[in-house]
């Protein structure tokens, strides 16, 4: 099942490129034989100019400051790809090539439109759709179940259910939190919400190289906990990279709450869940391995069990699968970029992973991040593929497996 990794927060905080190779993670990255595995593992290896091998080959002839002027890593969708196939364990994703970036953003000479607007969205109202904050609790309002409030309660609660921005606005990520909210009743979960005080967690604008505005949010979303200390004992998040961010970025501020994504989470209720789901689905799944839960933190077979815990569903696998899958294109900012892409004349990738899930001959195409369905059901249309190929969340699946 998951596999524990090791935490970039462990370290000293601030580190920068200036002090790079003061530090354990930099001088590991002067062992890096060169051989080009991370290049050819990127999906968008072949139309950088700077993929991360070349990079730290500048970094070591201390010509670094070429690669600040080159838009190579706009491409970077921070898969993990190069990371979990690096042979020298070089934790390129994690430190590298975000410091790299960070750079980058600040000498590129005008940012892609749709990425600059989300990344304002974000800062002005805490989500990168530009939603009011205080719309952000409206989907509550559409549940067959109480949602309680934190701010709202007297009493304290076990788990703080965080959100996030996707599953809090976008019509199909709310349909995420319906069933997710059905499902937490289901097995008495005693939880609560943030509301509308809750902002996006912020790893996306670091991973793009917006150092400054996951900060900001990172500052905001401490300051949150701290205020409701004692009021709840754990933390629960749909958002792959809200997991990310809270597991690896936050405890540098002191953030020290177990934490869990929604698909462990559930695996560790499975016993308890399995009798509620009666109800026969009949559903060829195939399952795509998100990045942040699959090659970053080790989490392949607990979707998979919760799949095929679902009375009738038969799962099929795509070629690649588990650490080889094919990113969806939307993390490290790649949500935001598809106009820039299309410019440049790349493949999407979420594109080329809907096509792997057709040739497998699935109804279904099962995810567990809520980037993806936005993401695969576009493909899917562009591609005509969409009355051949649904797209659903796990937590969609197990509600609908649930007899009401």
């Amino acid at each position: 099942m998951g596999t524990e990794t090791t935490l970039v927060s462990e370290a000293p905080c601030e580190i920068t490129l200036e002090n790079f190779l003061e530090f354990p993670e930099g001088r590991k990255v002067l062992s890096c034989i060169q051989c080009g595995l991370c290049a050819g593992t990127c999906p968008y290896g072949d139309v950088m100019d700077y993929p991360p091998r070349r990079i730290i080959a500048m970094l070591r002839a201390g010509m670094l400051e070429k690669v600040f002027h080159s838009e190579s890593l706009l491409n970077c969708v921070a898969c993990y790809a190069c990371m979990a196939k690096c042979p020298r364990d070089i934790r390129l994703t994690e430190v590298l090539l975000p410091l790299v970036k960070e750079e980058i953003f600040v000498h590129l000479p005008e940012v892609p439109p749709e990425l600059q607007k989300a990344l304002q969205n974000t800062l002005r109202y805490g989500n990168p759709m530009g939603e009011s904050p205080r719309k952000r609790v409206a989907w509550t309002k559409t549940t067959d179940v109480p949602i309680p409030i934190l701010g709202e309660m007297s009493r304290p609660v076990d788990v703080l259910w965080f959100v996030e921005c996707y599953t809090s606005y976008h019509p199909r990520g709310q349909d995420n939190s319906r069933a997710l909210a059905k499902i937490f009743n289901g097995l008495g979960i005693d939880f609560a919400i943030l509301g509308n005080e809750e902002k996006c967690a912020g790893e996306c604008a670091r991973l793009v190289g917006e150092a400054g505005l996951f900060g900001t949010l990172q500052d905001y979303t401490m300051t949150l906990f701290r205020r409701y200390e004692g009021r709840f004992n754990r933390i629960v998040t749909s958002g792959a990279h809200a997991y990310d961010a809270f597991r690896y970025q936050y405890p540098a501020l002191g953030f020290d709450y177990q934490v869990d994504h929604t698909m462990p989470f559930l695996f560790q209720h499975l016993e308890q869940l399995k009798p509620m789901l009666s109800r026969k689905l009949n559903y060829r799944v195939t399952y795509h391995d998100a990045c942040c839960l699959g090659r970053h933190n080790g989490f392949y077979e607990e979707p998979r069990a919760l799949l095929t815990a679902i009375p009738g569903v038969k799962l099929v696998e795509m070629t690649h699968n588990r650490i080889n899958s094919i990113c969806c294109g939307g993390g490290g900012g790649g949500m935001w970029l598809d106009t820039y892409y299309k410019a440049k004349g790349y493949e999407r990738l979420s594109e080329r992973r809907v096509k792997e899930a057709v040739a497998t001959g699935a109804d279904v195409l099962a995810i567990s991040c809520p980037y993806e369905v936005s993401r695969f059901e576009d493909a899917a249309k562009v591609l005509g593929y969409d009355n051949k190929l649904v797209v659903r969340d796990i937590s969609e699946l197990l509600a609908e497996a649930m007899q009401s």
